[in-house]
């Protein structure tokens, strides 16, 4: 077994020149029976985006790995296996080879084997989610719990690989409060330098949106104090947009011929100082959100023009009503017109 082995890595060296030093790295290690140091290879080699294309993490196993699977660490290796499982097309085959990995795991019969075994289990919940299958992901989340609540000094990777499928499994039933509950657990478990950005985006949006959705969530002290959302080193620039939508809120709610509008009323809707105002003002007309001129000496502006934007009901019901009022307007000064100059009319 150990010369197939071998020879697996020496053909892939020879096909993946770019990946030579790797399977060289690898193959000495296992010659040598250092399995830590093996371990430690492994996890560096099973992270390049080059090996996670394709089946070659798949094959690595069936061909390598396998040959010494329960002689390294078995949460490392329940890691390894996890990330292997992804790169089945089929969830059905991905699930088939983590119930494998798990009769391995229970046949070491190790002390601490229900750790990597619940690592391996949460994966198999993601599948089913996946699949849409929510039954069997909760009863293996309910399972879950009741396991990680009799073990002590749990691997924060078993308990954020818990929180995670949780998390999902709430969103996925738009659950909003134990999303948020799950998310942030995750979080705490979790090291922000593992996770890419467009994944802290997206987190930070959603857990932002369930905080808002959430029945019985009036605290976000928590979400703000995580280093995920960039709400709170962002704050000025969102301070200054709300403040330009409240600006472009007023000028729209005037009619065209009325929006000579003071300073002190804008002030008092933003409740900005006349000096804020007069910048905000400034930085509206540089943006191209509204166009006018500013008269600093009778305390007023005088907008010509606003940037068209996306209308809600209400504003849609204003729009109309100021057509109606216009249309009104219209009808009277044809019938003054025609009392006051019948002649012209007529001819």
């Amino acid at each position: 077994m150990a010369a197939a082995a071998l020879e697996f890595l020496e053909a892939q060296r020879v096909t993946q020149p770019e990946l030579a030093e790797w399977y060289m790295a690898l193959a000495d290690l296992y010659q040598r029976k250092l399995w830590h140091q093996l371990t430690l290879k492994l996890d560096q080699f099973l992270a390049l985006a080059v090996v996670q294309a394709g089946d070659a993490l798949i094959q690595l196993y069936n061909h390598f790995i396998s040959d010494f699977e329960t002689k390294i660490n078995l949460l490392k290796f329940a890691h390894f296996t996890v990330v292997i499982s992804r790169q089945y097309l089929d969830k059905d085959a991905g699930i088939n080879y983590l119930e494998g990995v798990i009769l391995k795991l229970q046949d070491t019969r190790e002390s601490r084997v229900e750790e990597p075994i619940l690592y391996v289990k949460m994966q198999i919940a993601t599948f089913l989610l996946e699949k849409g299958n929510q039954k069997d992901c909760k009863k293996l989340l309910e399972e879950g719990k009741t396991t990680l609540n009799s073990l002590v000094d749990v691997d924060p990777s078993i308990h954020a690989s818990y929180y995670w499928i949780c998390s999902q499994y709430h969103n996925a039933c738009q659950d909003y409060s134990e999303f948020y509950k799950s998310a942030l657990l995750y979080l705490a478990y979790t090291t922000v330098e593992s996770l890419s950005e467009p994944f802290k985006q997206n987190m930070a949006f959603d857990l932002s949106l369930a905080a808002l959705l959430g029945e019985n969530i009036y605290n976000f002290g928590e979400l703000l104090a995580h280093p995920i959302p960039a709400l709170v080193k962002n704050e000025r620039r969102l301070h200054e947009k709300i403040n330009v939508l409240c600006l472009m809120d007023i000028v729209f709610s005037r009619s065209s011929h009325d929006r000579t509008i003071p300073l002190h009323d804008i002030a008092e809707r933003t409740r900005l100082s006349i000096e804020d105002v007069e910048y905000l003002l400034m930085k509206s007309l540089s943006a191209h959100l509204i166009e006018g001129i500013i008269d600093q000496v009778d305390g007023i502006v005088h907008v010509s023009w606003v940037q068209p934007r996306v209308l809600g009901i209400e504003q849609v019901k204003s729009l109309r009503d100021r057509l109606d009022t216009w249309v009104g307007k219209v009808h009277t000064t044809l019938l003054s017109v025609e009392a006051e100059t019948p002649d012209l009319i007529s001819s």
